[in-house]
């Protein structure tokens, strides 16, 4: 054990010098700030998509076109409600519903924006339960609304679809068409989900007639205990009533946890590879306080001499030295966790306003003593071995050291 005395003496040589000190806590704590802002962001969305996951999705299965590009439903192959009569003829399929999804122009007080509109039946409204977004305001859709719309959360908020927020009963222009506003969504956390249209089916049909009975999107509500069996029945259904052979599909079936957690191991990937740029720049930082610590040593072979003269022992010298290494690495720490909490929520109240508030980092207590507990780890293992060397000085011949 090192005692008080010894640890003073350690806290006095870091002090002493200070301009080393400050370069080896620099080369510490830049790479363990690094590390805190990509894994808050990456646990705040790990729970994002666990509330996905979570949020009774789990039994959702959604077929799409193959080969598109850009929005839902804008390849040439055409979902129609033949596909939808299929799919309710398969084993393990509860109900199944056709989602339209279009590029619309709206206006607002002489403002255009061109944004994304959703049109499904409210009678089976399966679709709106994927994006686990709750009503904020007003009322949902109803099967007679051909007049109306349900919009998303920025259309309440100035400046961010309209300079001006809209409020329940305003009437706005979808492709020319007037429609009174009856509800709004509360917030997902991304300007895209964010600024949607919805509205009933049958709206779709009236403003776009030659594409009535072409569906972006399919979802169906299946038996989620037995969801590979309903696919591959929904997968047959399908090829049978597309007339297409088996591995010739120009439809994807793909269940919604299964789309949710491909994004999260792409994900992985990108933050895993992120964070091991980090730890290759706390290894480099390793190394420098190891240089740090045996260059210390050399230039105080003659006090290692005297402490040992006057009775000190080897474990002592040792102590002392690993206690600077690590006591260094502390300091790295708490200034990195610190650095990177600042930067992160710094950059979650940015991403917010920007509305991209699904983007929100989060920082559990584990997180900062984890990270400060592994930059004293980095700052003891890299002092260790000049710890060592110091500890083995032969007294006389370092005496005798000029």
């Amino acid at each position: 054990m090192i005692g008080i005395e010894s640890i003073q003496y350690a806290l006095r040589n870091i002090a002493h010098r200070k301009a080393r000190s400050f370069l080896t806590v620099l080369s510490i704590f830049l790479g363990i700030a690094t590390i805190f802002i990509f894994i808050s962001f990456g646990l705040g969305l790990y729970g994002y998509i666990n509330d996905l996951l979570e949020s009774g999705s789990g039994d959702k299965i959604l077929i799409q076109a193959k080969g598109e590009m850009g929005a839902p439903g804008s390849s040439d192959v055409l979902l129609t409600n033949s596909d939808v009569r299929a799919i309710k003829k398969a084993g393990g399929v509860y109900e199944v519903t056709g989602a339209y999804i279009k590029v619309v122009l709206v206006e607002s007080r002489d403002e255009q924006k061109y944004v994304f509109l959703m049109g499904y039946n409210p009678k089976i409204p399966i679709i709106r339960d994927l994006g686990n977004v709750e009503l904020l305001e007003g009322r949902e859709l109803r099967t007679s609304d051909s007049g109306k719309v349900l919009l998303g959360y920025n259309y309440m908020i100035d400046n961010k679809i309209f300079s001006r927020g809209l409020n329940i009963n305003d009437k706005i222009l979808v492709q020319n068409k007037s429609m009174r506003v009856v509800g709004f969504l509360d917030s997902v956390g991304n300007p895209q989900d964010d600024s949607n249209v919805y509205v009933v089916d049958s709206i779709v049909d009236d403003l776009y007639p030659d594409d009535a009975d072409s569906y972006g999107w399919i979802v169906a509500r299946i038996d989620s205990s037995r969801s590979d069996w309903v696919m591959d029945n929904i997968e047959r259904a399908l090829r049978n009533s597309r007339g297409v052979k088996e591995g010739k599909e120009d439809f994807k079936v793909e269940s919604f946890s299964d789309m949710i957690a491909s994004y999260a191991g792409a994900m992985n990937i990108v933050i895993g590879f992120v964070v091991l740029i980090a730890l290759i720049s706390v290894l480099v930082s390793a190394i420098n306080t190891a240089n740090t610590m045996i260059t210390s040593v050399i230039e105080r072979t003659k006090e290692i001499g005297i402490i040992k003269s006057i009775g000190g022992t080897n474990g002592e010298i040792f102590g002392i030295f690993l206690f600077e290494a690590g006591f260094l690495g502390f300091v790295a720490g708490v200034i990195g966790v610190l650095l990177g909490w600042g930067a992160a929520y710094g950059g979650g109240v940015v991403l917010d306003n920007l509305g991209w508030g699904f983007l929100a980092p989060v920082f559990p207590l584990y997180l900062f003593v984890s990270l400060i507990l592994f930059a004293v780890l980095t700052g003891a293992i890299s002092g260790a071995v000049p710890a060592w060397n110091a500890s083995k000085t032969n007294i006389v011949d370092a005496l005798r050291y000029e």
